[in-house]
């Protein structure tokens, strides 16, 4: 039989909220439940936001890098609660590397989507890092989505239809800061026209959009952190161009999304160290039909705290922690890459996460590691483990994910016996550097309790074990987080979970729970 489900269970369809939870599944509430919200809206890592509004519901698309499934997708009825949608890609496609193969990808794969709707469908264009921008497709915001690619790389593509219905992608990138206009044909196949049309030292990760006959292109400027506005009356200009804000005012990446019932909000990245570049929702108004975020009692600075755009609503969330009781993973999971799907399962040990330990003899290089955002300001991960099933060479556990991965790693012995220990993985140019922290503690090869705190206050983590899931023994160590877009995994620190041997072999891990709570 399942076993009893200890997590918070989020909604079974969009819009949905989740009445029966009792306990708090994030550790960040935006939502005061007063009218009022918080920014960020959800305190982690999901950054290149691209929001649209289709009839009463918003999406929110997102960038993922190399986690599969790829490029995360959200909804919300009120720009403030939040639940994952789904995952416009199963598996990444086109690289070898993606399957990490020599060394993986880290840092690359998916990122800077532009997500639109039009006559029933929605699409997303998307430029995987090095590769032809593709166009997805589907009727449902859940998918299934259909792929075309085109003939060149449209750096952080911006879709958009006008009001004639004609495509265009507006592409620019901060190597250059031309933005140039890439007209599609009526089937979105091919790229009919380009010209270059306007010019922003620095300037990418377009967003255009049109109102009131005007058309508005929002660029990020990397090298300051800002963002700006500019607008014309014909798509190929001539652009006026002004600043807007940047990270010292709320954030640099992002555009506008209207309201059903008239207005329009902000949305904006912000990169926030460790935890990684969240997104903020802003009020904003028009002056002189330039858009101004704040308000008009405080232009210029997106608020800490605001009104909720659509009051009302109730409070919804992404999952988190997990019971495995499912028969596919819970949408909060992604992989470090394309798994290996010989080596996990849910359905060998119904009620357990089963991983098998994959061919590899560093965690960097390991394929199947299983991550979950960390979420701001504080978390604490916790899961219950079977060890029993672990061999000699399994390298298998728990810890987090990113430019430090600090690691509680359990092994069997010569003698078969088992040992803790904990480690840091640090990503560095050279390569992955392992630190041991500590002598190895001689545990039963039993059920096993590993905690993994994680504090973006201070940036660091705290690691500790449970033979009984009640009494806690704290690793020594210093266990740094950080956010690294050169060496790390571009992306926030995650929690993972892990097995792995340099010679393969059929040892296994089994995970029974995972609850993230705050410390």
């Amino acid at each position: 039989m399942p076993k009893p489900s200890t997590l918070i269970v989020s909604a079974l369809a969009l819009g949905l909220a989740c009445a029966a939870a009792s306990v708090q599944a994030q550790v960040w509430r935006a939502d005061s439940g007063q009218g009022t919200y918080h920014n960020p809206p959800l305190n982690a890592d999901y950054p290149d936001p691209d929001i649209i509004r289709v009839g009463q519901d918003f999406y929110f698309a997102s960038t993922t890098f190399m986690n599969t499934p790829g490029l995360t997708l959200l909804h919300s009825r009120d720009l403030v609660n939040w639940d994952i949608a789904g995952h416009v890609m199963p598996r990444l496609t086109g690289n070898p590397k993606y399957d990490l193969a020599d060394g993986g990808d880290y840092r690359h794969g998916v990122y800077a989507p532009s997500l639109r709707y039009h006559k029933g469908r929605f699409y997303i264009a998307v430029t995987p890092v090095g590769r032809h921008t593709r166009l997805y497709s589907a009727t449902d915001i859940r998918g299934p989505w259909t792929a075309r690619e085109l003939d060149r790389e449209a750096f952080d593509p911006a879709l958009f239809f006008d009001d004639d219905g004609k495509a265009y992608i507006a592409t620019a990138s901060s190597a250059d800061g031309t933005t140039t206009l890439l007209t599609l044909s009526a089937d979105l196949t091919k790229v009919t026209d380009a010209r270059k049309i306007h010019y922003i030292r620095g300037a990418e990760g377009s967003k255009l959009i049109k109102r009131n006959g005007w058309y508005y292109i929002f660029n990020s400027i990397p090298r300051r952190l800002a963002l700006t506005v500019s607008r014309a009356r014909s798509l190929t200009g001539p652009w006026e161009t002004r600043d807007q804000i940047d990270d010292t005012t709320g954030g640099h990446q992002g555009a506008l999304v209207d309201l059903p019932g008239g207005g329009w909000y902000g949305f904006v990245m912000r990169d926030s160290g460790a935890v990684g570049r969240v997104t903020n929702v802003s009020p904003m108004f028009w002056r002189d039909d330039w858009p101004v975020w704040g308000t008009p009692d405080a232009p210029g600075r997106v608020p800490d705290v605001a009104v909720k755009p659509i009051a009302g609503g109730p409070f919804v969330e992404p999952p988190s922690s997990d019971d495995f009781s499912g028969r596919v993973l819970g949408r909060q999971w992604q992989w470090n890459h394309n798994p290996d799907d010989r080596r996990w399962s849910l359905r060998e040990r119904p009620g357990y996460l089963r991983l098998k330990a994959t061919t590899s003899d560093q965690f960097w290089t390991a394929r199947n590691t299983l991550l979950q955002k960390g979420q701001a300001p504080r978390g604490r991960g916790v899961v219950k483990l079977d060890v029993r099933g672990l061999t000699g060479g399994d390298a298998c556990g728990f810890g987090t994910f990113g430019k430090f991965s600090s690691q509680l790693v359990v092994t069997r012995t010569a003698d078969g016996r088992g040992a803790l220990s904990a480690r840091l993985v640090e990503s560095t140019q050279e390569g992955p550097k392992t630190t041991p922290l500590g002598e190895a503690l001689a545990i039963p090869l039993v059920d096993l309790w590993l905690s993994v705190e994680m504090d973006f206050t201070t940036d660091k983590a705290a690691l500790a074990y449970s033979l009984d899931g009640k009494a806690w023994t704290a690793m020594p160590g210093d266990f740094p987080l950080a956010f690294d877009w050169r060496t790390g995994t571009f992306q926030g620190q995650q929690y993972g979970l892990f097995c792995y041997n340099p010679k393969g072999g059929e040892g296994r891990l089994d995970v029974d729970s995972f609850t993230l709570s705050k410390p």
